[in-house]
């Protein structure tokens, strides 16, 4: 992808190393307990927790490789922060033309960098539940050493993976703002299975990502092999992939974010579209 080296945000908010280590269960609220996550269903909370949390405990959950320095390390970490910074102003210019297109006001959310854990208006965040947006305070929330959990184990590596990780994020903002995540909650309904609500929601993320990636390729800052690089993120944190990784077995009642196909075709069909209009997972339900 095409992106300024070097940018700065003042609606990204570094708060690494602020609030110390893994400490405690770190779980996340209740408010965050349907449709917040970045695609990682309760089941894998605890895979994740085996990968990340003996390196936060002994405190190298930033370090890269041994061969590298500490300069090395500082310099690679504070381009994830820049690269993260564009993503995200980028995907809120573009939701705030659309938004102002359709004559309807938008409001900016905020991306926090965090290591380990952190305090959010949804509860307490952790590292291993992955990136998340919190509703009550509308903010992104993102430990950049996931990428290395979604590059490594996930087996979706690239520029574009991680972008494809802050515009679905954001796709739950544009849900807070417009209405559809207030409207999901009081509708009720199952919390989990393949055809939840928390699914539904989820997927419209997954399609909205693809709707500000449509609008990278308009403006000509796709690079080849983005696509297929958000594509395979999409799919790598499926409902159905992640448990048979972490249990050998798929159970489609526990779902809360869909299988890898639905993941990668509503990131597609938003890509492909561009519109709105095309992203109505729950079929005029809401």
């Amino acid at each position: 992808m095409k992106w300024s080296r070097g940018y700065q945000s003042n609606d990204v908010e570094d708060n690494r190393g602020r609030f110390g280590g893994f400490g405690g269960a770190g779980m996340l609220g209740p408010a965050l307990a349907i449709g917040s996550r970045f695609g990682l269903p309760g089941i894998v909370i605890a895979l994740l927790a085996v990968f990340v949390l003996p390196r936060l405990l002994s405190g190298s959950a930033q370090s890269l490789a041994p061969s590298q320095t500490s300069g090395e390390s500082r310099q690679v970490s504070d381009e994830q922060k820049q690269f993260v910074s564009f993503v995200f102003d980028d995907a809120q210019r573009t939701w705030g033309e659309l938004f102002a297109a359709n004559q309807q006001p938008y409001r900016k959310a905020k991306l926090v960098l965090f290591t380990g854990r952190t305090p959010t208006g949804c509860g307490s965040g952790s590292a291993a539940a992955g990136p998340f947006y919190c509703p009550s305070d509308e903010r992104v929330y993102i430990d950049l050493s996931f990428y290395e959990e979604l590059s490594r184990r996930f087996g979706a590596p690239g520029d574009f993976a991680q972008a494809y990780v802050i515009a679905h994020e954001m796709g739950h903002h544009v849900q807070k703002l417009l209405g559809i995540e207030g409207r999901m909650r009081r509708a009720g309904g199952p919390a989990e299975g393949a055809d939840s609500g928390s699914v539904k929601l989820e997927l419209q993320a997954d399609c909205f990502a693809g709707m500000w990636a449509h609008s990278t390729q308009q403006r000509d800052l796709l690079e080849r092999g983005d696509v297929e690089e958000g594509l395979a993120a999409a799919a790598s944190v499926g409902d159905d992939r992640l448990q048979k990784q972490s249990t050998g077995t798929v159970q489609p009642e526990s779902w809360t974010h869909g299988s890898a196909a639905q993941r990668s075709q509503w990131f597609k069909r938003g890509y492909t579209s561009g519109a709105l209009k095309d992203c109505d997972t729950f079929q005029g339900m809401l």
